[in-house]
């Protein structure tokens, strides 16, 4: 698995190195504050104090090509403006950025970032989901219309067959897999005589307005 760096440590940065370090992944944590860095530090695989905005710097932490970059320095589009040129120009494949608002991204893919994350954006589009689609429990967007996301069975699925149902051609969608939420069982790829429970969640993938005819 490849060396994720995550600058900057604030709310976002620091979740991010400890959730990356408890899941077994090599992180390295840079920030200009020490405080920040001595709170991280049992998070991390190393955690150094340093500007993210200083290219000299940079260059002698050894960051490589094949690494992964997280940028997250809040509001402050012009210190993310800077680190994300830098790693551009030393080659970083994966640049993320986080972004307060649309304008900022603009800006940061231009420059370089290869995905630029607007985390409250992002939170708030899932707390609406949840509450206009109570039966969506999580998704993934994929374009402006399409999605992957988890649904409860619909009632009129439970005890029939995937086949019999013909979802991809009277729905346009796709089921890629199927939890059973009494076994934790998952069917990936489900077969054409897969029989559907109450108490099965299925993973689809498809356009957002086509989901939204099963839900």
């Amino acid at each position: 698995m490849r060396r994720v760096i995550v600058v900057g440590l604030g709310i976002f940065g620091y979740n991010v190195v400890k959730e990356l370090y408890e899941n077994g992944v090599e992180v390295l944590a840079i920030d200009k504050k020490k405080e920040a860095v001595q709170a991280v530090r049992d998070f991390a695989t190393k955690a150094i104090m340093a500007d993210g905005t200083d290219k000299d710097l940079m260059d002698s932490i050894g960051i490589r090509e094949d690494d992964m970059v997280i940028v997250s320095f809040g509001e402050d589009l012009a210190a993310s403006t800077l680190i994300t040129l830098h790693l551009k120009q030393m080659k970083v494949k994966d640049i993320i950025v986080k972004a307060p608002n649309e304008e900022h991204k603009v800006i940061l893919e231009k420059v370089g970032a290869t995905e630029v994350i607007i985390p409250e954006k992002e939170m708030a589009n899932k707390i609406v989901k949840s509450i206009v689609s109570p039966n969506v429990l999580d998704y993934i967007p994929l374009s402006e219309d399409h999605m992957i996301c988890e649904i409860a069975t619909p009632k009129s699925f439970i005890g029939k067959t995937l086949g019999g149902l013909k979802v991809r051609s009277n729905y346009n969608i796709g089921i890629i897999a199927i939890r059973d939420t009494l076994t934790d069982h998952v069917e990936m790829v489900p077969p054409a005589d897969f029989v559907f429970k109450d108490s099965d969640i299925l993973v689809v993938i498809g356009k957002e307005e086509d989901i939204d005819k099963i839900k």
